[in-house]
């Protein structure tokens, strides 16, 4: 397999929270496609004409689209903010992909037609041909819902598969983490195990001198499970109540030894770009040796802690009947502060 150019594209976001209406925002994400566009365009161009390197794979921001809810219910965000699975963004992010040849990977609010009381926070990848060939729903967050929530109907309509999707694709196995779900071991090792050799991370996290949660996490989950991971950032968040800097830097590109290869200062930019080289990734995994953590793993070791009761349960939105409930915020903070109230009882925390 022919090493190959990766690129997490750090750019602006505008918030869409104080747009009156659905037409306004529709208005303001087809402006912001059109700048991905551009900018993919201008960083290919910038890429192959500086190193000589073929830019195959994007991936963009967390929010890129339109920021997160601020105030809104779910159901406001729903009816605002989120797009359809076969909808004219998506058709706009698949003519971007095939245009500039490239794969592309980035994370959205989405409907699903089979949970119309919700929406889940959608990590994809789009073909260089512009087929979407991965879905990803965050399974872990704090003030909305994941298929966890709704894990029983979840796996009958998508199976087991669907809740950690590994694409199998030129440039290797490809697969998505979300946000701060970086910061949880076990997405990114469940992801390898299923061969996942490239994790693809949309993020939108706080810019700092210092060593922030999710830079350190990157290299742990990199380094633990053996993959590259290519993490792009928000820069500055505009129309925001948010003071519009505090997301910047960071987006980067870290190999499967944990060693940053290259990372983005603050600002639109595409610095956080690098040869992914995959032949080199499967020979290390290759070889018996102790650096090789991913066939030194004892799973079996583990079945009893993962199997324990007391922390967060699923099927919290699925009322006895079997049917989806809607739910506000304030759910999802009651359900923790039961956790930890079970947690307590048993001597745990």
């Amino acid at each position: 397999m022919t090493p190959y150019s990766a690129l997490a594209l750090q750019m602006d976001c505008v918030a869409v929270n104080g747009l009156k209406d659905r037409a306004a925002v529709e208005q303001a994400m087809a402006k912001t496609l059109e700048k991905v566009d551009k900018l993919i365009a201008g960083s290919k161009g910038f890429i192959s004409t500086f190193s000589g390197d073929s830019l195959r794979l994007v991936v963009l921001p967390e929010y890129f689209l339109t920021s997160f809810p601020m105030g809104e219910t779910i159901d406001q965000w729903r009816d605002k903010a989120c797009i359809s699975s076969d909808g004219p963004e998506y058709q706009r992010l698949a003519a971007i992909a095939q245009q500039r040849s490239v794969y592309l990977s980035g994370n959205a609010y989405e409907l699903d037609p089979h949970f119309p009381e919700l929406y889940f926070q959608t990590s994809f990848i789009i073909s260089d041909e512009g087929e979407i060939i991965l879905r990803y729903r965050r399974l872990i967050s704090m003030f909305a819902a994941t298929p966890h929530d709704v894990l029983s109907r979840y796996l009958e309509i998508y199976g087991e598969e669907g809740l950690f999707p590994v694409a199998d694709t030129p440039l290797g196995r490809l697969a998505c983490v979300a946000s701060e779900e970086i910061l949880y071991p076990e997405i990114a090792r469940a992801l390898a195990t299923r061969g996942a050799e490239v994790l693809l991370h949309s993020s939108s996290e706080v810019g700092s001198p210092r060593p922030t949660p999710k830079n350190i996490a990157k290299c742990a989950r990199a380094y633990e499970n053996m993959c590259y991971v290519i993490s792009s950032n928000t820069s500055a968040i505009h129309e925001s109540p948010v003071p519009q800097n505090s997301t910047q830097g960071h987006s980067q590109v870290v190999d499967y030894k944990g060693q940053v290869m290259s990372e983005a200062y603050t600002g639109e930019s595409m610095v956080a770009h690098a040869i992914i080289d995959i032949e080199r990734l499967r020979d290390a995994r290759s070889k018996p040796a102790m650096t090789n953590l991913l066939a030194r793993q004892r799973l079996s070791l583990f079945q009893s802690t993962y199997a324990q009761t007391g922390f967060y349960p699923e099927d919290t939105l699925i009322s006895e009947h079997g049917t989806t409930l809607a739910a506000d915020r304030s759910h999802f903070m009651q359900q923790q502060a039961e956790v930890i109230k079970r947690l307590k009882k048993n001597g745990i925390i």
